[in-house]
């Protein structure tokens, strides 16, 4: 059957330009590092914000779908050479870091956005780690504790979870590594552990104070892509380097990079608060008492930069705060170095560019 001129001039114009437009979309250049989506008929915005989003986790200050109404988990980290690398610190919201005795440091983790299949080694509880767990309403998880800090835990002043109690339980013992160095948690045990105890897991901590996407734009501050932290002991000394493209610090200490045990994920830190605050001595092994209601010094570092603020207690929580007012985190994972005040942070800290 013969097709009529109009059907096939319609036909040959139909196909040219097909051909046009896509030898012109061949020509149009793909940015993908934009938020417009180049190449297609028609330009497409992605969302602000606000409108993809409907929540945020109180503890980072990242926005999210997710269910964010669950209780932060506060866990007690061996910081010791033999204990390294830990298991779950890159999944902490936020680390505080100080000392436990003497010049051997220890980590509090706390975990509310994200949750590690397993953490440890776990270690023993002093006092003035539980009242950091208690002013962001964790449960406290340890295992064994000083003498104040079993006081503190036998009067039931915060939920808590002590491997002395649950040894073989709830908590495990690793055959690669030696007592008490060896001892792990992991998060389905810490759940099944506050369900036998009655303990309330749904309600999210107070929310720390993050800044907007302008305010990131235009932080001040003196140069810090290279910062030195100095605890005494060479291998409990820290160091955290700065990297421009992801815009977050790497740890170190003993000069080996703080990784993950299980696959050597790197710690990435988007803020970085170390304070000073009044520390004492009080017994023959060398536990301390450190006064987190005294306020003082401090130094906040972000996205490669350092300013000088001053820290306060404010309802359990350690804030910075610049004239009267609390100083906005980089949203993201916080890392919190408390040193002595004497003799003093200016002493103990070194800031500056990365050093050759």
């Amino acid at each position: 059957m013969k097709k009529s001129l109009p059907l096939i001039l319609f036909a040959v114009l139909l196909l040219m330009s097909g051909c046009l437009k896509k030898e012109a979309m061949s020509e149009r250049p793909i940015d993908n590092s934009s938020s417009e989506i180049v190449g297609q008929d028609e330009t497409t915005q992605e969302p602000d914000d606000s409108d993809q989003y409907t929540n945020f986790f109180p503890l980072t200050g990242i926005a999210t779908n997710d269910d964010t109404e669950h209780r932060a988990i506060a866990v007690m980290i061996n910081n010791h050479p033999r204990a390294r690398p830990q298991s779950g610190l890159s999944k902490a919201d936020i680390v505080y870091e100080m000392y436990a005795e003497a010049e051997v440091t220890r980590f509090l983790a706390v975990f509310q956005s994200e949750m590690p299949k397993e953490v440890g080694p776990v270690r023993s509880a002093r006092d003035y780690f539980i009242k950091l767990a208690k002013g962001l309403d964790c449960v406290y998880v340890c295992h064994g504790n000083s003498p104040d800090a079993k006081e503190m835990l036998d009067q039931g002043y915060i939920d808590h979870l002590n491997g002395l109690q649950y040894d073989g339980t709830l908590f495990k013992r690793s055959s690669e590594r030696k007592a008490p160095h060896n001892s792990y948690i992991s998060f389905e045990n810490i759940e099944r552990g506050a369900e036998q105890n009655s303990y309330d897991l749904t309600e999210k901590p107070k929310a720390f104070t993050f800044l907007e996407k302008s305010e990131m734009e235009l932080l001040q501050g003196e140069p810090a892509s290279f910062v030195q932290i100095s605890y005494g002991a060479s291998s409990f000394d820290v160091e955290f380097l700065y990297d421009e493209q992801s815009e977050t610090y790497s740890r170190y200490s003993n000069n080996q990079q703080t990784v993950e045990y299980e696959d050597e994920v790197p710690i990435k830190i988007d803020n970085i608060f170390i304070i000073e605050a009044p520390h004492k001595v009080i017994d023959s092994v060398g536990r301390r008492d450190i006064d987190f209601d005294a306020g003082g010094k401090a130094y906040l570092l972000q996205k490669g930069k350092w300013i000088e603020v001053q820290w306060e207690n404010r309802e359990g929580r350690i804030v910075p705060v610049e004239n009267g007012k609390e100083v906005g985190f980089v949203p993201g994972k916080t890392w919190v170095n408390v040193l002595p005040d004497k003799p003093g942070i200016s002493q103990l800290v070194h800031l500056g560019a990365q050093e050759n």
